[in-house]
């Protein structure tokens, strides 16, 4: 699909603006990240403070493709200008953090050893920029290096009045930075001494413990950046994953002000790998390399014989898991979508939805009215500051005012019902749903203000197949832009949290029906989210048109 042209708001220098006027043309096939990505380094760029340094973006062209007898490519042009880019009133780094996801055989390594071996020369121009290279395997730390360490000895003639070389350290002699390689069960690292962290391959990591021993002092030094280089691959709910969720909120506009570049270079959809011409979404370099193109050619056949082969191609040639294949819920332009003011809702009636995993965690209440086709939501989410997993979430929630700190223990049932006791006052409240499963920490706060399922029969508890009922519902209301939440960046951030599972298919039982699930539990919180689904489960207790107060149950002190 060709990408709708968009104009650049000014000119920044030669590499940045031919990749991005190529990306939005069409003329270099990329995904929607990628274009969102040239939105966001637009809006990084455009601030008056900032200052790309062209004399070195020239002078550090120049030198690799010299030393390395390499001519870069687009991408690589791309991010080596973005590199230096600076705040004028600090000095500061735009991108300290660079986090580039390509496929298999796109040159990653070809790419950041040149960049590493310029970043310790006086020409970047920092004494002491020292080097790290960090990978979960030695071999995979030593590939950059060595790669190095062969420029070195085929210029040495040259290069031995600037460096010193050995098999385990590079130094540059003029301003005594030193580029290593380290495997990351390293016990002990001072990273405080570190210039330039890169970490290869990061779909290997399952923990942060690796990352914290190089992490934990690093970014004293000026002008500190930190490169994480990767395919996607197997491991979920590790590094990798949260760093996907980091990129795309950064990239969806939740989160603006991370020194981050996020380029995911992945197809958008699962069809598109069937399209060769689709490929390069995730390849940036294919147009470059016929190599590459002729041996995914070959696996592309091969791997409708040989499943191994098929799953590799689709996760690391595509970054398209296909092992444990996440289905979103909607498409991002969806989401955004729902941010439209709200209408005066007073007097209207309503359904409420509550959803928590723990009250140790979060807890949401969503209140759903509807008029015609068209949907509205807001409501409130808490979320409990003593959980002592609270920090792995990135999302800046304490910004969001739907969301309401809870210091204690756990969050208490009371909270939620004070406030759907005030949302009473102002709106008619046929039902309240809540999960089957998560009704009894919740059952005797709802009776006082007058909800039970039995006796009133104003409370519903959802079953797993009332989501698959109203998830086609949910689906063609995404589809059509029919919801209108106000902005609501919790809410549009629980959607994006979310996936949707096929029931059934482990077992062998496919019915075509979906459910939905958590992307990953510890970072991705999706209560808002399903407090609204619960609310949807029963949104038949509405009429279609507006409606006012009536049938009102009894509100208890």
């Amino acid at each position: 699909m060709t990408a709708t042209m968009k104009c650049r708001q000014k000119d920044y220098h030669p590499y940045i603006d031919q990749y991005i006027d190529y990306c939005r043309s069409g003329k270099n096939i990329v995904g929607k990240d990628i274009l969102l990505a040239c939105d966001y380094i637009e809006y990084k760029l455009n601030n008056p403070d900032v200052f790309i340094d062209a004399e070195k973006i020239d002078k550090a062209v120049e030198l690799i493709e010299r030393y390395f007898e390499v001519s870069l490519f687009d991408w690589e042009l791309f991010v080596l200008a973005l590199i230096h880019c600076y705040y004028k009133s600090d000095d500061t780094v735009v991108f300290s953090t660079f986090f580039i996801m390509m496929g298999r055989g796109n040159g990653k390594n070809g790419f950041i050893s040149p960049i590493a071996w310029y970043l310790t020369t006086h020409y970047h121009g920092v004494t002491g920029y020292n080097i790290d290279i960090v990978a979960n395997a030695e071999d995979q730390a030593k590939t950059s290096f060595e790669d190095i360490y062969d420029v070195l000895e085929r210029t040495w003639a040259k290069s031995k009045k600037f460096f010193y070389k050995s098999k385990e350290l590079i130094k540059n002699l003029k301003t005594k930075s030193y580029i290593k390689f380290n495997t990351s069960n390293a016990k002990t690292k001072d990273s405080k001494r570190t210039g330039c962290l890169i970490f290869d391959e990061v779909h290997q990591y399952e923990s942060y413990d690796q990352i914290k021993v190089f992490t934990s002092s690093f970014g004293k030094r000026k002008h500190s950046r930190a490169f994480y280089i990767t395919t996607n691959g197997n491991v979920r709910e590790g590094v990798l994953d949260d760093m996907i969720a980091i990129a795309e909120d950064i990239l969806n506009g939740t989160i603006k002000e991370l020194r981050w570049l996020p380029l995911l270079y992945r197809v958008d959809d699962e069809k598109e790998v069937l399209n060769p011409e689709m490929w390069h979404k995730a390849n940036p370099s294919l147009k470059y390399l016929p190599t590459l193109k002729a041996e995914m050619e070959q696996e592309f056949i091969e791997m409708k014989y040989k499943p191994a082969i098929e799953e590799e191609f689709y996760t690391k040639r595509m970054n398209w898991p296909k092992g444990n294949r996440e289905l979103q819920v909607t498409e991002w332009d969806n989401i955004a979508a729902t941010n439209k003011p709200l209408p005066d809702l007073t007097g209207w009636s309503c359904t409420v939805g509550i959803d928590y995993a723990s009250l140790r965690d979060w807890a949401a209440v969503n209140l759903h009215f509807r008029k015609g086709d068209l949907r509205y939501d807001f409501g409130r989410y808490w979320v409990c500051t003593q959980n002592p997993e609270l920090f792995r979430v990135k999302a800046p929630w304490q910004t969001w005012e739907q969301c309401v700190p809870v210091d204690d223990v756990e969050i208490s049932p009371e909270l939620l019902t004070e406030y759907i006791t005030e949302m009473a006052q102002k709106y008619n409240i046929k039902k309240i749903a809540i999960d089957n499963y998560r009704y009894a920490l919740m059952k005797d706060a709802l009776e006082k203000i007058g909800f039970d399922p039995k006796e009133r029969k104003n409370l519903y508890l959802v079953k797993p197949t009332d989501i698959m009922r109203i998830q086609p519902v949910i689906e063609s209301c995404f589809n059509k832009q029919l919801f209108i939440w106000g902005d609501n960046p919790a809410l549009r951030w629980a959607i994006n949290n979310t996936k949707r599972v096929r029931a059934g298919k482990k077992t062998g039982t496919d019915t075509g029906n979906f459910y939905y699930a958590k992307i990953e539990a510890k970072s991705r919180k999706t209560d808002p989210f399903m407090a609204l689904v619960a609310s949807m489960v029963i949104e038949d207790e509405l009429d279609t048109g507006q409606s006012t107060f009536y049938d009102l149950p009894v509100i208890l002190a």
